[in-house]
């Protein structure tokens, strides 16, 4: 469906590596092992090796899945953040779906984002069916959706889950690129697996597979098969490299299908601290009291308000999680391959427990952690199927700060954010002091009328305080400017900003039906319960 035009790979497993603050966790070029995991139900732990893989076999060349691969075709509609109460035009597109056990088609969270309308085409059938979205995984770019028509099954054949693949394995990719309308089926070569960046909110890390098996517009959410099984979903690919596609492994369909057993869908739990690999060094080893024998990564920060604060502090040195070894590198051996430490908490569900060992001054220790998924205030992940929240008075428009209102600020929007949005971005883990505090509210637009015709200069700025009372949320700046301040005068601060906005009351409450009419906002707020 939509397709991203190239990957941004925007974070370590814990924070954005674009913002420069901490060195990545992964070694883009460092080898995994050539090892695979095949299909399993065994739980994962340090106890539990991954099972040998056995050779990869080719697929039969007859084989075409037509009565497995489906056509998606999508009517999307995003919305406008600085003016939230209007939406962009519409998009239509072509994505890609397979069925799978109990009746449902698998395919990208990101083919499905902001729909208005989905319908389902079965290849060599006229006919199109209606079609919704049942469970959707934003962060791991998966969903689920339903055709509202049952005999639509009837003469389809689910595909079942397999392995991780080997590297230099040889896969088969199904799908409709470039609106075409009979599957096709494509092979390539499994170059590379390791935990990297899901460009669909631009955030989330997960584990990935790298292979040249081509994938275009279009082919976002088909099947990636070896042995006649699923070995991932086709998701994105690099716009900068020649022949270099990614997809989905089944671990983490496995995780998202489990996830949505209870009937909602929780989400990848979060770490809530940040980590660097400093233990190379013998110096600083020694200054943390360590033994020469220890290794493992050192906590930077704690998130605040999350379920790792009072446990975890800055320079505690974690050497295991759930039994997995930590090395120097930040890296465990799990899958039968070496990836990122944070992949042992990417096996539990929200609300699971992960147990922690580390040392703090020299001392070992062991702990438990709920896994959580630990969001900061300003969230660094792209936002969908929300309609955004907003209040405009006197032509004011308040809007919660997001990350979806910080791109509104152009393709190179993170240089060009004014300093108290980019720091707060940049800072997010660590300034939620708070408890009270449910978002930062800023200043997205002002529609000109002679009653703000002097506040330009207060655009994409945070509101600190309305009529001296502290804002925690929209609801709260709703609630200040909705009374009758004392003087006559509603009097708004802003973060950093010494100067304050001073409206008359009065005149604003004359002036707010004139101005909602006169741009069209057919409601002055949409503030969710």
């Amino acid at each position: 469906m939509k397709k991203k035009s190239t990957i941004w790979i925007i974070c370590s497993f814990f924070i954005l590596s674009f913002l420069n603050l901490f060195p990545p966790c992964l070694n883009a070029e460092e080898q995994v092992e050539q090892q695979a995991v095949q299909d399993t139900d065994l739980p994962v732990s340090a106890e539990t090796p991954a099972p040998a893989a056995s050779p990869a076999a080719e697929d039969p060349e007859d084989l075409t899945y037509e009565k497995s691969v489906v056509m998606l075709e999508v009517v999307q509609q995003d919305w406008d953040y600085k003016t939230p109460w209007k939406q962009s035009a519409m998009a239509r597109g072509v994505g890609t779906g397979f069925i799978i056990d109990g009746k449902r088609i698998l395919t990208n969270a990101h083919n499905i984002s902001n729909i208005k309308y989905l319908e389902v085409k079965k290849q060599n059938v006229a006919k199109r069916f209606p079609a919704k979205a049942v469970y959707v995984g934003h962060d791991c770019d998966l969903a689920i959706i339903d055709i509202e028509d049952p005999a639509f099954y009837d003469d389809m054949v689910p595909l079942e889950l397999g392995g991780i693949p080997r590297v230099n394995s040889t896969v088969t990719t199904c799908g409709f690129p470039v609106g075409g309308r009979q599957v096709s089926i494509t092979k390539g070569v499994v170059s590379r697996i390791e935990v990297g960046n899901y460009s669909h909110t631009q955030a989330d890390m997960h584990l990935l597979v790298q292979t040249d098996a081509a994938i275009n517009p279009g082919n976002s959410g088909g099947p990636v098969l070896q042995n006649g099984k699923v070995v991932g979903v086709a998701f994105q690919g690099l716009q900068t490299a020649d022949n270099i596609g990614y997809m989905i492994p089944t671990t983490v369909i496995r995780h998202f299908l489990k996830d949505i057993e209870d009937g909602k869908y929780d989400g990848f739990p979060s770490p809530a601290i940040a980590v660097f690999e400093g233990l190379h060094n013998p110096a600083y080893k020694y200054y943390l009291k360590l033994p020469a024998f220890v290794e493992g990564v050192v906590v930077l920060l704690v998130q605040k308000n999350s379920t790792a604060e009072n446990i975890l502090q800055p320079g505690d040195v974690i050497t295991q999680i759930d039994g997995f070894n930590i090395d120097n590198d930040g890296m465990i051996k799990i899958y039968g391959l070496s990836l990122n430490w944070g992949e042992a908490l990417e096996a539990k569900q929200i609300g699971e427990s992960v147990e922690i060992t580390y040392c703090r001054d020299g001392k070992p220790s062991k702990t438990t952690l709920k896994a959580a998924l630990n969001l900061p205030i300003l969230p660094w992940s792209l936002q969908f199927d929300k309609k955004p929240q907003y209040y405009v008075y006197a032509g004011l428009t308040f809007t919660p700060l997001s990350r979806n209102y910080l791109q509104t600020f152009g393709r190179n929007w993170i240089t060009e954010l004014p300093f108290t949005l980019r720091y707060l971005f940049h800072n997010s883990m660590e300034l939620n002091e708070d408890p009270k505090r449910h978002e930062y509210v800023v200043l997205s637009e002002i529609l000109p009328d002679e009653i703000n015709t002097y506040c330009n200069r207060f655009l994409s700025q945070v509101v600190e305080k309305i009529n001296g009372q502290m804002i925690y949320s929209l609801k709260d700046v709703r609630e200040q400017l909705s009374k009758t301040p004392e003087g006559g005068c509603h009097l708004i601060q802003f973060l950093n900003n010494d100067m304050p906005l001073v409206l008359d009351a009065a005149q604003a409450q004359e002036r707010q039906a004139a101005i909602l009419e006169q741009y069209q906002v057919t409601s002055d707020a949409y503030i969710e319960d």
